[in-house]
C-alpha cells in the first residue's frame, strides 16, 4: 500500500545512503524503530548544503528535507523489507543549518512533516522539534531523523 502510495507521489526510494560515520542507520528495540540522522544526499552526494536563507532559499530547504524524508524511508525499508509494517510516526527531529538570524525552522521542516502525512495519513502524525544549529555533518542545509513504531 505505501509502495503504491509513493508511486502516486512520484517517490521512488533510493538505495540507502551509507552511514557518513561510526554507527547504524536503523536500531530496532521491541516495537519501536529508530532512524538516524539522515541528511538530503542524492545519487552520492550531499543534493543541498550551506545555511539558510544565505546560501540555500526557503524553498531549497524545504526541498532538501523532504530529501531527508525519502532517505530515511529509504532506510527503513531496507531494514524492515516493507513500509507497510510501519504503524506510526512517532517523532521527527529536524535540523536546519541556519544563519544567525534566521527563525523560519519550522517552516523547513513543515515540508517533510507534510510528506510523511501525505505518504501515511494518520499515522504519519507525529510529534516533531525543529532547530537552528551553526552547521551539520559534510555542510548539509537540513539533517532529519526519526522514530516510528512498527507492529
Amino acid at each position: 500500500m505505501i509502495d503504491e502510495k509513493l508511486k502516486s507521489l512520484n517517490i521512488t526510494l533510493p538505495t540507502p545512503p551509507k552511514p557518513a560515520g561510526a554507527y547504524i542507520p536503523v536500531v530496532i528495540s521491541d516495537q519501536t524503530v529508530y532512524v538516524s540522522g539522515q541528511i538530503p544526499i542524492e545519487d552520492g552526494k550531499v543534493a543541498y548544503k550551506g545555511k539558510v536563507p544565505t546560501e540555500q532559499s526557503l524553498e531549497q530547504a524545504q526541498m532538501a528535507a523532504k530529501l531527508c524524508i525519502i532517505n530515511a524511508l529509504a532506510q527503513l525499508k531496507s531494514e524492515l523489507g516493507n513500509l507497510d509494517r510501519i504503524s506510526k510516526i512517532i517523532r521527527v527531529s529536524g535540523f536546519v543549518n541556519s544563519s544567525p538570524d534566521f527563525t523560519d525552522q519550522p517552516k523547513v521542516i513543515n515540508a517533510a512533516s507534510n510528506l510523511l502525512f501525505e505518504i501515511f495519513g494518520q499515522k504519519g502524525q507525529h510529534s516533531r522539534i525543529a532547530v537552528g544549529v551553526a552547521s551539520l555533518p559534510l555542510g548539509a542545509t537540513v539533517e532529519i531523523d526519526m522514530i516510528v513504531e512498527i507492529n
